[in-house]
Protein backbone atom coordinates (compact mmCIF):
# COMPACT_ATOMS: atom_id res chain seq x y z
CA UNK A 1 0.00 0.00 0.00
CA UNK A 2 0.93 3.09 -0.66
CA UNK A 3 0.15 6.81 1.07
CA UNK A 4 0.64 10.25 -1.49
CA UNK A 5 -0.81 13.04 -1.77
CA UNK A 6 -4.00 13.50 -4.16
CA UNK A 7 -3.63 13.76 -7.83
CA UNK A 8 -6.50 15.71 -10.31
CA UNK A 9 -6.51 12.14 -11.95
CA UNK A 10 -7.68 10.85 -8.55
CA UNK A 11 -10.99 13.26 -9.09
CA UNK A 12 -13.53 10.21 -9.94
CA UNK A 13 -11.99 7.73 -7.95
CA UNK A 14 -11.83 9.78 -4.75
CA UNK A 15 -15.84 11.14 -5.03
CA UNK A 16 -16.23 7.18 -5.64
CA UNK A 17 -15.01 6.61 -2.32
CA UNK A 18 -16.54 9.03 -0.21
CA UNK A 19 -19.53 8.60 -2.08
CA UNK A 20 -19.36 4.89 -0.61
CA UNK A 21 -17.89 5.50 2.94
CA UNK A 22 -20.52 8.69 3.76
CA UNK A 23 -23.86 8.17 1.61
CA UNK A 24 -25.94 9.79 3.95
CA UNK A 25 -23.89 13.06 4.18
CA UNK A 26 -25.77 16.45 3.38
CA UNK A 27 -25.30 18.10 0.01
CA UNK A 28 -22.99 20.58 1.08
CA UNK A 29 -20.19 17.84 2.09
CA UNK A 30 -20.87 16.38 -1.97
CA UNK A 31 -17.37 14.64 -2.32
CA UNK A 32 -17.06 16.55 -6.21
CA UNK A 33 -18.16 19.77 -4.38
CA UNK A 34 -15.65 19.22 -1.20
CA UNK A 35 -12.51 18.46 -3.79
CA UNK A 36 -12.66 20.94 -6.01
CA UNK A 37 -13.09 23.24 -3.54
CA UNK A 38 -9.83 21.90 -1.20
CA UNK A 39 -7.56 22.06 -4.11
CA UNK A 40 -8.14 25.64 -5.02
CA UNK A 41 -6.74 26.46 -1.40
CA UNK A 42 -3.97 23.54 -0.82
CA UNK A 43 -3.06 19.99 -1.22
CA UNK A 44 -3.42 18.30 2.08
CA UNK A 45 -5.62 15.22 0.70
CA UNK A 46 -3.81 12.01 0.72
CA UNK A 47 -4.85 8.67 -0.85
CA UNK A 48 -3.89 5.55 0.17
CA UNK A 49 -3.44 3.01 -3.11
CA UNK A 50 -2.94 -0.72 -3.55
CA UNK A 51 -2.57 -1.53 -7.18
CA UNK A 52 -3.47 1.40 -8.60
CA UNK A 53 -6.97 1.21 -6.29
CA UNK A 54 -7.66 3.67 -4.05
CA UNK A 55 -8.98 2.29 -1.10
CA UNK A 56 -8.37 5.24 1.52
CA UNK A 57 -8.42 8.98 1.88
CA UNK A 58 -8.62 11.53 4.21
CA UNK A 59 -8.56 15.38 3.79
CA UNK A 60 -6.44 17.56 6.34
CA UNK A 61 -6.69 21.20 6.94
CA UNK A 62 -4.06 23.80 8.76
CA UNK A 63 -4.94 27.37 9.99
CA UNK A 64 -1.34 28.29 11.35
CA UNK A 65 -2.52 27.26 14.86
CA UNK A 66 -4.61 24.16 14.60
CA UNK A 67 -4.83 21.28 12.25
CA UNK A 68 -7.87 19.31 11.13
CA UNK A 69 -8.78 15.63 9.98
CA UNK A 70 -11.97 15.47 7.83
CA UNK A 71 -13.18 12.40 5.63
CA UNK A 72 -11.01 10.08 6.70
CA UNK A 73 -12.26 6.83 4.69
CA UNK A 74 -11.30 3.51 4.15
CA UNK A 75 -13.55 1.12 1.90
CA UNK A 76 -15.34 -1.55 3.47
CA UNK A 77 -13.61 -4.30 2.28
CA UNK A 78 -10.33 -3.02 3.93
CA UNK A 79 -11.90 -2.03 7.03
CA UNK A 80 -9.77 -3.14 10.01
CA UNK A 81 -6.04 -3.96 7.93
CA UNK A 82 -4.59 -0.87 9.17
CA UNK A 83 -5.03 1.22 6.26
CA UNK A 84 -6.93 4.55 8.68
CA UNK A 85 -4.35 4.16 10.86
CA UNK A 86 -1.28 4.98 8.48
CA UNK A 87 -3.43 7.60 6.57
CA UNK A 88 -4.20 8.99 10.27
CA UNK A 89 -0.88 9.13 10.78
CA UNK A 90 1.04 10.12 7.39
CA UNK A 91 -1.63 13.35 8.02
CA UNK A 92 -0.56 14.15 11.56
CA UNK A 93 3.32 13.97 9.97
CA UNK A 94 2.39 16.29 6.91
CA UNK A 95 0.99 18.38 9.64
CA UNK A 96 3.72 18.67 11.88
CA UNK A 97 5.76 19.36 9.05
CA UNK A 98 3.92 22.49 8.43
CA UNK A 99 4.55 23.69 11.78
CA UNK A 100 1.09 22.31 13.53
CA UNK A 101 1.08 21.38 17.53
CA UNK A 102 -2.81 20.07 17.93
CA UNK A 103 -4.67 18.13 15.44
CA UNK A 104 -8.37 18.16 15.52
CA UNK A 105 -11.64 16.03 14.60
CA UNK A 106 -15.16 15.88 14.78
CA UNK A 107 -16.97 12.73 14.41
CA UNK A 108 -20.78 12.25 15.36
CA UNK A 109 -21.46 11.77 18.64
CA UNK A 110 -23.32 8.11 18.07
CA UNK A 111 -20.16 6.50 16.14
CA UNK A 112 -18.79 4.88 18.89
CA UNK A 113 -16.49 2.70 16.49
CA UNK A 114 -14.91 5.73 14.93
CA UNK A 115 -14.52 6.97 18.61
CA UNK A 116 -12.54 3.95 19.84
CA UNK A 117 -10.29 4.09 16.44
CA UNK A 118 -9.31 7.78 17.17
CA UNK A 119 -8.58 7.07 21.01
CA UNK A 120 -6.39 4.00 20.04
CA UNK A 121 -4.11 6.71 17.67
CA UNK A 122 -4.33 8.96 21.37
CA UNK A 123 -7.08 11.18 20.60
CA UNK A 124 -9.59 11.88 23.44
CA UNK A 125 -13.00 13.54 23.91
CA UNK A 126 -12.96 17.49 24.83
CA UNK A 127 -15.53 19.32 26.37
CA UNK A 128 -16.72 21.20 23.42
CA UNK A 129 -20.01 22.55 21.43
CA UNK A 130 -19.38 22.05 17.78
CA UNK A 131 -21.36 25.11 16.17
CA UNK A 132 -21.80 26.11 12.51
CA UNK A 133 -23.37 28.42 9.99
CA UNK A 134 -24.40 28.20 6.31
CA UNK A 135 -22.96 31.54 5.06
Amino acid sequence: MNIRKYRNTDFDRLSQLWETVFPDDPPHNAPKKIISEKIKVDDLIFVAEESAVIVGACMAGYDGHRGWLYAVAVTPLNRRSGIGKKLVLYAIEELKRLGCKKVNLQIRASNHTVAKFYENLGFSAEERLSMGAFI
